[in-house]
């Protein structure tokens, strides 16, 4: 009996021995568990931190951002659709003070204004071309064609300037230069007479777009012209003043015509520079 009970008490104790190591192994690893999990707060109340501070210095630049933007567009108005500065469009108003107010009276917005002065400097710079037989001059608006007879440019079936065309060029490149925003067209025009077949000059186009250019190289090279503001065009026989049935009216059907354009948006856009 005595043995009996010394067996059943050593087991008791041997169980309490093994419950308590894993007792003592459980705290053991809850404690770890609990500085993990403490360690785990402090590093996402600092990444929290961090945050919280890149949030502000985020919001502190939207703001300036939309500080600036709306004192840009405070500084920006529309004119026509097209986005312009209030110094600019200052400026604009005092280049409108040269103008006659009667010559004004048609414009209803700053864009007709500027159209209507920049036809009164085009009418102003063409009083000093005058008009002849060989030379007629046309302004439809803010539009002004120069219509120039082929004898005062060219010899006849050339494409070579004349040196007699020397002072009319010089004019018109006054005009051209006086104003940066124009666009200048010089449009080659023949009569309907058939050309003799050269090397240089098949027939009438040929003979029309080489005579446009020759013109525009002129205008850039001798008067200095810029470039970017010409275009060189050839109108063969296709656009005639009248009948091609006499020499009379084939010698006015031969002739140079230069367009100039003022160009509204380009002056907007060297207003912006």
């Amino acid at each position: 009996m005595k043995k009996i009970s010394v067996v059943v008490l050593s087991a008791l104790c041997l169980m309490a021995c093994v419950s308590k190591k894993k007792y003592v192994a459980l705290e053991q690893d809850n404690g770890e568990l609990r500085s993990e999990l403490t360690k785990t707060k402090v590093e996402k109340e600092d990444l929290e931190a961090k945050f919280s501070a890149i949030q502000k210095r985020v919001d502190n630049y939207n703001s300036k951002i939309n500080e600036l933007t709306e004192d840009n567009d405070s500084k920006l108005v529309s004119v026509d659709g097209t986005v312009i500065s209030e110094n600019q469009k200052k400026a604009m108003r005092e280049s409108l003070k040269k103008v006659p107010p009667a010559y004004m009276a048609t414009a209803k917005t700053l864009k007709d204004s500027m159209n209507l002065a920049l036809q009164f400097n085009l009418k102003s710079s063409m009083d000093n071309i005058e008009e002849d037989e060989d030379i007629a001059v046309n302004i439809e608006e803010t539009v002004v064609m120069i219509s120039i007879s082929d004898k005062m440019l060219f010899n006849s079936g050339s494409y070579k300037v004349s040196n007699k065309a020397n002072d009319i060029l010089q004019k018109i490149a006054n005009v051209i230069n006086s104003e940066e925003s124009l666009d200048v067209m010089v449009e080659g025009h023949t009569d309907n007479k058939l050309m003799k077949n050269t090397a240089a000059v098949k027939d009438n186009w040929d003979l029309s777009v080489l005579r446009a250019t020759a013109v525009v190289k002129k205008l850039q090279n001798d008067y200095n012209v810029a470039p970017e503001q010409l275009i060189a065009a050839g109108r063969s026989f296709y656009q005639p003043l009248t009948d091609n049935d006499t020499k009379e009216n084939r010698a006015k059907n031969r002739r140079t015509r230069i367009v100039i354009l003022p160009n509204i948006d380009k002056f907007f856009a060297m207003m912006s520079k």
